[in-house]
């Protein structure tokens, strides 16, 4: 099982502090491997794997767990000894008001915890506020281009790899690791990835909110998904199936795209008024929670590089931790604009600089930005190497290579 140390340096200065660690993030990304890897340091580090107690909500043999009362009880049996015990509960949304639980574990028992969820609306209900302030929320992303890196060189056995080679993989293949475990081709992979699509959809979307028009939802994904980096709102979304002679209220479409950033199929992008300085309530952007999404949905065509390409970079700005807007600065549009603590940084994103005027719009939307912050162009070029009046031209390679 292969380390994902971005992610382990992260739960890692919370390894025994009464903080619960809640690892949250789409299926199939690695969250039950890290809680596999964590559960084997400890009992490499000495742990008695008697006080290790490991519970995932995917199995059949703990489905009759359906609430905090019974998840209290069968824990509390689970415990016999006053040394400290490690809890690790893996897809815990399954197990209603399971925060009572939770809370009550820290309360009774010397007990270190470690939960994964697949809804990012896991820590925003009421019921939250039984663990308000005892929790560090760490989300978990598909692979990044160096992750990619990692699993390749395993599967390849230290053999040399082409980073230009591989970098087309991974535009291609994306970022779910279970593809990157085998030797796949484009198609197999789309095959395994549309299946974790559809499970997705099924448990966390449709079985859990009770949707009865699958056929609108399906439609929605395909809008969204064929939209990937342009800016829209719902209400263009309801405009567009009425250009379709087809009556949708714009509630439900709120309601469906809500659905899906929950189960982290889309995540949502607010747009920021540069010169306001404000968040503006209309027309964001919304990016896939794997590119690859996309294919497997809907089929892979060249054409659609260019709003690909910025779904790679929102990701890498996300697990790098910055806090991620589109911008807006009077009639210009700005790609990302990422916050970090006191850091700012501002990127434009394009497929080539293939002429003077799609130079002058990637670069002249960051020269109206007037402070003193970093701002890049990504693109794909090999050659263009110019950088104009401060503002970088970084090849997205050595983009998603920088430390």
């Amino acid at each position: 099982m292969i380390k994902r140390e971005l992610y382990l340096d992260k739960i890692r200065p919370f390894i025994n502090k009464p903080i619960i660690k809640v690892i949250t993030g789409m299926r199939r990304t690695g969250k039950s491997a890290i809680l596999q890897i964590l559960k084997d340091e400890f009992i490499e580090a000495g742990i008695d794997q008697e006080n290790i107690i490991f519970i995932s909500f995917e199995s059949m043999k703990y489905d009759y767990i359906e609430n905090a009362s019974i998840l209290y009880k069968e824990i509390s049996n689970l415990i016999k000894n006053d040394k400290k015990y490690y809890l690790f509960l893996d897809e815990i949304q399954e197990v209603k008001e399971w925060e009572k639980a939770i809370n009550s574990f820290l309360v009774d028992y010397n007990i270190d915890i470690y939960i994964t969820g697949s809804n990012s609306k896991l820590l925003s209900s009421e019921l939250a506020t039984y663990i308000a302030g005892r929790y560090i929320e760490i989300p978990i992303y598909p692979l990044s281009f160096k992750e990619h890196l990692q699993f390749k060189k395993e599967l390849e056995d230290g053999e040399e790899l082409s980073l230009e080679k591989e970098l087309y993989h991974y535009i291609r293949l994306g970022g779910f690791p279970v593809v990157h475990t085998s030797k796949y081709s484009p198609e197999d992979a789309y095959k395994i990835i549309y299946d974790i699509y559809s499970s997705i959809v099924l448990r966390d979307i449709i079985q859990r909110n009770g949707i009865r028009n699958i056929e609108l939802l399906d439609r929605i994904v395909k809008f969204v998904f064929d939209n990937i980096g342009n800016i829209f709102s719902a209400k263009k979304i309801a405009d567009y199936f009425k250009s379709q002679q087809r009556k949708v209220d714009i509630n439900t479409v709120y309601n469906y795209l809500a659905m899906l950033d929950a189960a982290f199929i889309i995540q949502k992008v607010p747009r920021y008024d540069v010169k306001g300085k404000e968040i503006l309530q209309t027309n964001e952007k919304f990016f896939l929670g794997d590119p690859s999404l996309k294919y497997a949905v809907m089929g892979y065509k060249d054409r659609d590089i260019a709003g690909i390409l910025e779904n790679i970079v929102y990701l890498e700005l996300k697990r790098r931790g910055y806090n991620v807007f589109i911008g807006k600065l009077d009639d210009k549009e700005i790609d990302f604009i990422g916050e970090r603590r006191d850091e700012k940084i501002y990127i434009q994103v394009a497929y080539k600089l293939s002429s003077e005027e799609t130079i002058e719009r990637e670069f002249g939307s960051l020269l109206a930005v007037k402070d003193h912050y970093p701002k890049y162009v990504v693109t794909m070029d090999e050659f263009f190497q110019d950088n104009i009046e401060g503002i970088k031209h970084i090849k997205l390679l050595d983009f998603l290579m920088e430390e």
